[in-house]
């Protein structure tokens, strides 16, 4: 991938200035581009303090490799979405974590993403952008460059990164439609679990109740994220009385499935290159749609 600027006017001095105010790279990524030599002005490979006029041309180069072997390749199918330059999305099935851990070290979808690479040539580390739980269905993000990865967790930030949800949960609603902002900590004497807190991290989650399966006594809710914390729309679901499927750490019934029965179908956000509004969806897994059937 490449950066390339055409320099316009003459309120640019020096190539540092193209480079933070024009491509927005951060001080942490420059120190890496000038290690790398990736920098170029009119082709030539040059420092940041290089002096610029109107017409000069500046490049930034992401071709570089990068040492990635504290991740295992590790052959898998892969569900990819979309693929292009900047990234790769890729549809994650329930019960494979994103990261690797000591009990996945060898098989997670980071695992797979470095195989993946591996087969396209691709030397670069492995990038997350977004994550779900092990037993979250649906669409993950990687960033095949750190700038792009630097780019879309600034957007997570400013909430222009904006993630949907499809939750099966449990009763039905009085309120077909509203939101949910109760902070979430981390529960006293536990690693795992999260609970509703007033000392806890601002947590917020829209809700909106698509569908509602009476026989069953089960609704069809779709959540989105304003805030990423751990575990978020369990909790706040089970805090409201209706905990989804399958999640019995917050209460969930297990009888109809045995994961908590959410996916992760929607993500839209700002492509890093183009400046265009991209939408991706991720269709419901076989397990789910059995449910609603």
């Amino acid at each position: 991938m490449e950066l390339k600027y055409i320099v316009d006017n003459e309120n640019y001095k020096i190539v540092k200035d193209i480079l933070v105010s024009n491509f927005n790279i951060s001080h942490r990524l420059l120190v890496k581009l000038k290690k790398e030599n990736a920098i170029f002005l009119n082709e030539k490979n040059v420092g940041i303090n290089f002096l610029v006029n109107k017409g000069d041309i500046i490049s930034v180069s992401f071709s570089y490799e990068e040492d990635n072997s504290n991740i295992l390749p590790k052959k898998m199918p892969l569900d990819i979405i979309c693929e292009d330059e900047c990234y790769l999305i890729v549809n994650k099935p329930a019960g494979i974590p994103v990261h690797p851990s000591m009990s996945h070290y060898e098989d997670s979808l980071s695992n797979g993403i470095r195989y993946y690479f591996d087969t396209i040539g691709l030397k670069k580390k492995i990038r997350p952008v977004n994550r779900i739980d092990k037993d979250t269905s649906g669409l993950v993000v990687f960033a095949k460059n750190e700038y792009v990865q630097e780019m879309l967790i600034r957007q997570m930030a400013s909430k222009d990164f904006k993630k949907e949800y499809i939750a099966i949960v449990e009763g039905f609603f009085d309120n077909k439609k509203g939101t949910i902002n109760n902070p979430i900590a981390r529960k006293e004497n536990s690693i795992i679990e999260r609970c509703v807190d007033e000392g806890g991290q601002s947590s917020i989650t829209h809700y909106e109740v698509m569908k509602e399966i009476p026989h069953k006594n089960i609704s069809i809710v779709k959540c989105t994220l304003e805030t990423g914390r751990t575990h978020q729309i369990r909790v706040h679901m089970s805090y409201i009385g209706h905990p989804l499927l399958g999640d019995d750490l917050y209460g969930g019934d297990i009888e109809l499935i045995a994961r908590q029965a959410l996916h992760s179908y929607k993500i839209c956000f700002i492509h890093p290159i183009t400046n265009k509004t991209v939408t991706y969806e991720a269709p419901m897994p076989n397990d789910l749609l059995c449910i609603v059937s």
